[in-house]
């Protein structure tokens, strides 16, 4: 049983401290296997196991800089700001009632109370204190409207900023990333959409007087559905709901009334509300969803700077969502983030144990019987490279079918479009009044509209069809890392037989001290860089690789988006729309036959680009998805060849300081022994820490 945390800053501490403990025993790992490889030329030689040290240094330092880094989410006038600030504790964002943050803002812990802006044209990064980026970089509603209908970002160049501050929140291992509201332009909300994957949490701010706008409910099906993503959701301004009754003092129906917002609210967010549960037939949302007053608890933490969050927050909703977010963070996210390191600790503590077994064995050939010996496994090493190069074939014959199946689904769904497109566009169609038969000023600011609309439908039909792509592309890479697996297994038998060859039939397989590692006893190290690529491709930012090999769908969604919607948009929709308008008299018939006459000539216009997308997008998909196999399979052959070639080397290194000078047996084995002990006491080590994380203690 995990108990509930009592503190989220004391968890966090406890949370760096493991890191720390572990990212320690790493190196005191990485520095013995160093030590035993820079002593091999004045003993019985290398063992070749470099990468292995690399591999445990970036473990270890991967850890140190571990941050958890928490997405906010929310239209505009949701009170992102003011939440932002209650979190930190201080007044550090502009939340008055007009401003709002127009820039992608990353707070990250700094001595120095400063904002770097980072551009996109190659401008170098200005660096400014937050007085100047509040007054640069905010602008007034009004603005932001004027923006959103003409489809232009208010910061064009700028690519995001980044905010230090010397918050104790924030030196605690937390970064925030503060998202521009989401009804804004389609290019500002693709900026936040390609951070989101590199976040541990999804922080969604929702007005609660206001179950799901219709821009909110769609943000959520475009953007968040389907993506595995924890997202919790803050129903914001929740004690405001009295003021809107007959008589706020009546409990009874204040409760009535929270009762109703909650079905609501329950009936659009229930979906996205993926959270374990302790019993049948519940749905996560009470684990996800918590109604709160930002402002409060704002007030509270200025007013009495000692209090810590949740006291501050104890009658505003706060303290309920903070546990919860304590809990997933400190506990499940530190353990699924410790899961592959003991993988890699255990798996570089083997190849030690494994490389001084038959090291020690050898020491007693004389140099003609090693020669043979090593002899002997040539055809080991040439089965070896057989299952490397069957490997390989099978991901590029993965590789050529899914990127021609992906390219072809493309086509296939802007194919269909015509079938669906008059019941599609209904949600996003603008409303046709008088005023735009009336003037042409009418008919100009409905035009806005028009385009914003249908960038919007043409926005959403990309990203339904990646999301499905993206699924496929999964589904491929868990298939490959099941062959991983296959390929393991039978690699594994062969290096078997080989130390069987080597050590004269005495080989004896070291077993693992850790029984839920158990499934992947005696696979070689290279599978589990193979599997684990697997889960990165789904966005787990706590997987094996340091490169993930999935497609980025986010970037090449938006340049699909682009390329589709200018072409439609400004080419062939506009002439045949407007024309439509024109020539219509005024009347609530004629209001009728207009809104009739626009659909069709949107749907004719869509049907003539439709070939044109799909000739123009088709091979641009076809490069990405056969570009992200190519990665994978250059990373996992590189590997098997590293292994194979590392396993040559320890041989050959061995002969060569036999032949040089004469060993002493015992000496060496005292030496190589007690390194062993050293690397496998810190691997136990940590996997201590790791039970102790999974039991909740992190002590």
């Amino acid at each position: 049983m995990t108990p509930q945390p009592h503190n989220f800053s004391a968890d966090l501490d406890r949370v760096f401290r493991v890191r720390q403990q572990v990212a320690d025993a790493l190196l005191k790992m990485s520095a013995a296997i160093e030590a035993v490889e820079e002593k091999g030329a004045d003993g019985s030689g290398e063992f070749g196991l470099a990468q292995t040290i690399r591999g445990l240094d970036s473990a270890s330092q991967r850890l140190r800089q571990g941050v958890f880094r928490l997405m906010v989410l929310g239209d505009m006038k949701r009170g992102k700001s003011t939440f932002l600030n209650a979190l930190l504790g201080e007044d550090l964002l502009p939340s008055a009632v007009n401003p709002c943050t127009a820039v992608l803002t990353i707070l990250r812990y700094g001595i120095e109370k400063q904002v770097t802006v980072h551009f996109l044209d190659g401008q170098l990064p200005e660096t400014m204190d937050f007085e100047v980026f509040k007054q640069r970089y905010t602008i007034d509603p009004a603005e932001v409207k004027l923006l959103d209908g003409t489809r232009e970002r208010a910061f064009p160049n700028v690519s995001h900023a980044v905010a230090t501050y010397p918050l104790s929140l924030l030196g605690k291992g937390v970064e925030i990333v503060d998202s521009p509201g989401l009804n804004d332009t389609e290019a500002r909300n693709e900026l936040s959409l390609g951070y989101i994957n590199s976040c541990h949490a999804v922080l969604f701010l929702l007005r609660a007087t206001q179950p799901c706008t219709l821009a909110e409910r769609r943000y959520l099906e475009t953007y968040l559905k389907g993506r595995g993503l924890t997202v919790f959701f803050l129903l914001n301004g929740w004690d405001q709901i009295k003021e809107s009754l007959l008589d706020p003092d009546d409990q009874g129906e204040v409760t009535a009334a929270e009762a109703k917002l909650h079905r609501l609210f329950r009936t659009h967010l229930v979906d996205y509300c993926q959270a374990e549960v302790s019993q049948e037939n519940q749905d996560g949302y009470d684990q996800r969803v918590f109604p709160i007053s930002a402002l409060e608890t704002l007030r509270n933490r200025l007013r009495h700077p000692a209090l810590s969050l949740e006291e501050a927050g104890a009658e505003t909703g706060f303290a309920a969502f903070i546990q919860v977010l304590s809990t997933f963070l400190t506990q499940a996210r530190v353990a699924a983030e410790l899961r592959p390191v003991c993988k890699l600790a255990e798996d570089g503590c083997d190849r030690l144990e494994s490389a001084v077994t038959l090291r020690l064995s050898l020491l007693t050939q004389d140099i003609d019987g090693l020669k043979q010996r090593i002899l002997s496994v040539q055809p080991e090493f040439d089965e070896l490279g057989a299952i490397c190069d069957r490997f390989q074939a099978e991901i590029r014959g993965v590789r050529d079918r899914q990127a021609n199946d992906i390219a072809q689904s493309l086509r296939t769904h802007l194919s269909q479009l015509e079938n669906t497109f008059e019941a599609d566009f209904l949600r996003y169609q603008p409303e046709l009044g008088l005023d735009e038969f009336i003037s042409g000023q009418g008919r100009e600011a409905f035009t806005v509209k028009l385009q914003k609309a249908f960038e919007q439908y043409v926005n959403d039909q990309f990203h339904r069809w990646s999301k499905q792509a993206e699924q496929a592309v999964q589904v491929a890479f868990a298939q490959l890392a099941h062959s991983a697996q296959d390929y393991g297994v039978a690699y594994q038998a062969v290096t078997d037989r080989m130390g069987e060859k080597l050590m004269g039939g005495a080989y004896i397989k070291i077993p693992r001290t850790h029984p839920h590692t158990e499934a992947q006893q005696n696979q070689p190290g290279w599978v589990q860089w193979a599997t684990g690529i697997a889960s990165l491709s789904q966005g787990d930012v706590t997987g094996l690789l340091t490169v993930t090999a999935g497609v980025d769908w986010q970037r090449l969604t938006v340049d699909l988006v682009m390329a589709g919607s200018v072409t439609l948009v400004m080419g062939a929709i506009l002439g045949p729309v407007g024309v439509a308008i024109a020539g219509l008299g005024v009347g609530a018939m004629q209001l009728d036959q207009a809104r009739q006459a626009l659909t069709k000539a949107l749907k004719q216009a869509l049907i003539k680009q439709l070939p044109t997308l799909a000739n123009t997008h088709g091979p641009m998909v076809r490069r990405e998805v056969t570009a992200s196999f190519n990665r994978y399979e250059v990373q996992v052959m590189e590997r098997i060849v590293q292994d194979i070639r590392r396993r040559k080397v320890e041989l050959d290194n061995f002969v060569m300081q036999k032949e040089a000078h004469e060993i002493n047996r015992e000496a060496e084995a005292d030496r190589l022994n007690g390194v062993a002990t050293v690397v496998r006491a810190e691997c136990n080590r940590i996997h201590e820490i790791y039970q102790e994380t999974l039991s909740g203690a992190c002590e």
